[in-house]
C-alpha cells in the first residue's frame, strides 16, 4: 500500500483533486468534478455543492488504487464570502470572486477612506471581488441574514472547516480578505468597526494559521465521506494562485502568468508591496513572504466566447490567431467583457477598436488573445514599476497555457521566452505539496524545491506585437472615463 497526499483545488469551475506519492511526489492519479455555471453580475455557488464535488473528486482519483491517504490540503478560489450560524450552518449561497452586485459598496469604501490608506493598511484596496465589499453587501441587502453571522470563511476556510471541524485559515488568503494584514499577522478587526459595523468581530473570525502548520486530522465523518480511513493530516490550504506558485516552483526573479477564468500575473518577493492605486494586490504567499500579483476578470473567457462567436474549436482559433498578419492598424481589444477588475471598471464592457470591411476571422481570433494578453502585460510593467523586475523564467499557467497563441503571444510582447512546466493543474499540485510538508514535518518552501516541475515547452519571441501598445492603453483609457457604453 502506497502513502499518498491529496492536493485540492476547489475553483469556480470545478473540484480537481492530485493523489501523489508523498515520499516522491510521483503523481498517482487524479479526479474532477464540475461546479455549477456562474455568469457575472450574480455570481453565486453554494459551498455545500463545493464539498459534494470534493467528494466525488476524491473518490474518482481512488477508484481501484491500494493507497493510503495520510494528509490532504485544500486550495481554492480566493475572496468568496462564506457566512455560517452560531451552529455552522451556511446562512446562503457564497458570493464570489467574480460577484459584481457588491461594485458600489466597494467604490464608497475608497471614497471614504482613499485606495492609498486601504494599501498602506492593508495591502490591497477593495474592490466588488473582495470580501469585505461582500460583507458590506451583506449588511445593506440581507440585514437578517448579516446580524446572524457568526464565523465568517472564505472558500478554502469552509473546505477545511469541513475536513477537520477547524475554524482556521492561512495568511495567504486572509490578506485577500480587506481585513487582515500580512505585514503585522493580524485580524484588522478596527477596519471592520470602522467601515462595516460596529460588533465584536474576533470570534468571528477564523485562527490564522503558520506556513507550514496543520489545520488538524480529518473528521471520522468526513474520512467516511470521502472513503479514505482516519487519521490524516490536514494543511493549513491557502489561495488558488498562491499555491499554483509552489506548485509550478515559481522562484525570486520568475514571473508566472496564470490564464484561467481570470487572468492573474504574479511573483514572489520577500517583502510587502503596497501600490497606492491599488492595481497591485499586495498579498502573502504560502511560505511566509508576499506574492504581489494583478488580477483581471476576463481571461479564457474571452477566447472562449471569440470561438463561440467564430464557431471553431479552440485549436482552430489558436490558428486562426497565428496566421493574422501584425499590421499595426490590426482590430484591438480591450478584454472587459464581464466588467474588470485591473483597472477597477466593474461596469464596463468589452470594446473593439479597428474594424473594417477588410477585417477577417483570423484578425478577430487574434484581438482576442491579444486583448488578454495585453491586460496582464500591463500589470507585470505595473509589477516592474514597483521593483519586482523578471530576472528570472516567465511560467504560463491554467487551461490557456495549453493555447500556442497565447504562449506565443506573451513571449512576443515580453520579448523573453513563455515556458510552460509539468504543472498542469499547479494548484492541486501546490496543495499536495503544502500537505506532504505537514505530513513529513517539514517546510512548504523545502519540499517546493524538492518536487519543482521539469520545463515542458519554451516558446521563443517570433515577432514585436508592440507596435498595437499605445492604441491599447488609449482604448483602455476610454473605458476608463466612460466606463459603460
Amino acid at each position: 500500500m502506497t502513502d499518498v497526499v491529496i492536493g485540492v483545488d476547489s475553483s469556480t469551475q470545478s473540484c480537481t483533486v492530485e493523489l501523489r506519492e508523498v515520499a516522491t511526489g510521483a503523481l498517482v492519479s487524479s479526479g474532477r468534478s464540475p461546479h455549477s455555471v456562474t455568469r457575472p453580475p450574480v455570481s453565486e455557488q453554494h459551498p455545500d455543492a463545493w464539498w459534494a464535488a470534493l467528494v466525488a473528486a476524491v473518490r474518482e482519483a481512488k477508484d481501484g488504487l491500494d493507497v493510503r491517504v495520510v494528509g490532504i490540503s485544500v486550495g481554492a478560489q480566493c475572496h468568496g464570502l462564506v457566512a455560517m450560524d452560531a451552529g455552522g450552518t451556511v446562512l446562503r449561497p457564497a458570493k464570489l470572486w467574480n460577484d459584481t452586485t457588491s461594485a458600489a459598496v466597494s467604490a464608497d469604501l475608497i471614497d471614504r477612506y482613499g485606495a492609498s490608506w486601504w494599501t498602506q493598511e492593508i495591502g490591497i484596496v477593495p474592490s466588488s471581488a473582495v470580501t469585505i465589499s461582500k460583507l458590506g453587501w451583506l449588511r445593506d441587502n440581507e440585514p437578517d441574514a448579516f446580524a446572524r453571522i457568526r464565523h465568517l470563511a472564505v472558500p478554502h476556510d469552509w473546505l477545511t472547516y469541513r475536513l477537520t471541524g477547524q475554524h482556521v485559515t492561512d495568511r495567504s488568503d486572509a490578506s485577500g480578505t480587506g481585513y487582515f494584514s500580512a505585514s503585522t499577522m493580524t485580524w484588522r478587526t478596527d477596519i471592520l468597526n470602522k467601515t462595516i459595523a460596529e460588533r465584536d468581530w474576533a470570534p468571528l473570525l477564523p485562527r490564522v494559521l503558520g506556513p507550514d502548520e496543520p489545520a488538524g486530522v480529518i473528521t471520522a465523518q468526513a474520512a467516511v465521506e470521502l472513503g479514505i480511513a482516519e487519521g490524516a493530516l490536514v494543511g493549513a490550504g491557502g489561495g488558488d494562485q498562491h499555491l499554483a506558485a509552489q506548485g509550478i516552483g515559481l522562484q525570486e526573479g520568475d514571473v508566472a502568468y496564470s490564464l484561467g477564468t481570470s487572468g492573474v500575473v504574479f511573483a514572489t518577493s520577500p517583502a510587502p508591496v503596497h501600490d497606492p492605486t491599488g492595481a497591485i494586490d499586495g498579498v502573502a504567499n504560502v511560505t511566509g513572504g508576499y506574492l504581489p500579483l494583478v488580477c483581471t476578470l476576463n481571461s479564457t473567457k474571452v477566447t472562449d466566447t471569440m470561438a463561440r462567436w467564430l464557431a471553431v474549436d479552440h485549436a482552430e482559433l489558436s490558428r486562426l490567431a497565428l496566421s493574422a498578419p501584425l499590421d499595426a492598424d490590426r482590430p484591438v481589444l480591450a478584454a472587459y467583457l464581464d466588467g474588470e477588475r485591473s483597472p477597477r471598471l466593474p461596469w464596463a464592457h468589452g470594446m473593439l477598436s479597428g474594424l473594417t470591411t477588410a477585417t477577417t476571422r483570423e484578425q478577430l481570433a487574434l484581438a482576442a488573445f491579444e486583448g488578454v494578453a495585453l491586460g496582464l502585460v500591463r500589470g507585470e510593467r505595473l509589477l516592474g514599476a514597483h521593483g519586482i523586475t523578471a530576472t528570472g523564467r516567465t511560467i504560463l499557467i491554467g487551461g490557456g497555457a495549453r493555447a500556442q497563441a497565447y504562449r506565443q503571444v506573451i513571449a512576443d510582447f515580453t520579448g523573453r521566452p513563455a515556458l510552460t512546466v509539468d504543472a498542469p493543474e499547479g494548484t492541486a499540485r501546490g496543495a499536495a505539496i503544502q500537505a506532504a510538508a505537514v505530513v513529513r514535518g517539514e517546510t512548504v518552501e523545502e519540499v517546493s524545491r524538492e518536487w519543482a516541475p521539469m520545463v515542458t515547452s519554451t516558446t521563443m519571441p517570433a515577432a514585436d506585437r508592440n507596435n498595437i501598445w499605445q492604441r491599447y492603453l488609449h482604448l483602455a483609457a476610454l473605458q476608463a472615463a466612460g466606463e459603460s457604453f
